[in-house]
């Protein structure tokens, strides 16, 4: 029997941050801190231990606890909105779908 991933959902801002729901965040980024890599069509967050390795740090956004990263960086030319994404229990990621380029237009 194959357990088909939970769905999620993540939000880039306009102004490049990624966005986590407190749920998500908590689970899968204890630390709040992670390592986030663009393989092919996806943007993988993976979960980092302690400061003294590096990587990204999770603040809090609100009292709720939902968590924002500054992304805009890695994934520079990608539109704001919401993108899916869900746990890979293989990798330790969470993959998020990225939109796909609009081919550049030739403005002659």
């Amino acid at each position: 029997m194959t357990v088909e991933p939970e769905p999620m959902t993540v939000k880039l801002t306009d102004t490049g941050y990624l966005q986590l729901p407190v749920d998500l965040a908590e689970r899968y980024f204890p630390f709040d801190l992670l390592f986030a890599v663009v393989r092919g069509k996806e943007l993988w967050l993976l979960p980092a231990r302690g400061a003294g390795g590096g990587g990204l740090l999770l603040k809090r956004r609100n009292a709720r606890g939902d968590r924002s990263v500054l992304i805009r960086e890695i994934i520079p030319e990608t539109p704001p909105g919401s993108l899916p994404a869900f746990w890979d229990e293989r990798q330790s990621a969470l993959r998020v779908a990225l939109p796909a380029s609009e081919p550049a237009s030739d403005a002659r």
